[in-house]
């Protein structure tokens, strides 16, 4: 079972032990035996958080399953990073590919067992 927070008007925030499906029902408190509401209790580094913080992570949370695009965007960022490319390069390689007087394919040095169609 796991481990509640709850908080009573008088004596302030205390620990229970509750069932799954026990966890939203008030507990009494352990000093004054007043029925008292969980409370979920928020770590103090995401109350400190910078604004500007949040609102990013906020901005990737929405844009998680969003697709991405791989064409030009009318958004002046996505442009600007599609003109100049992805940032990996791709090498063409040279094709090998010959034909023969009879117009037949050829392929030299590669696979002379294998038959041009």
């Amino acid at each position: 079972m796991p481990v509640y927070d709850y908080k009573c008007a008088d004596h302030g925030l205390f620990f229970e032990l509750a069932s799954l499906d026990d966890h939203a029902k008030p507990v009494k408190c352990p000093e004054c035996e007043a029925l008292s509401p969980r409370v979920i209790l928020v770590a103090p580094a995401i109350l400190d958080m910078a604004k500007e913080k949040k609102q990013s992570i906020e901005r990737n949370e929405a844009a998680k399953y969003e697709p991405q695009f791989s064409t030009v965007d009318s958004r002046a960022e996505n442009a600007e990073m599609l003109k100049h490319g992805c940032g990996c390069e791709h090498k063409k390689r040279s094709s090998k590919l010959m034909y023969t007087a009879e117009g037949n394919k050829m392929f030299p040095s590669m696979r002379p067992w294998m038959i041009s169609h």
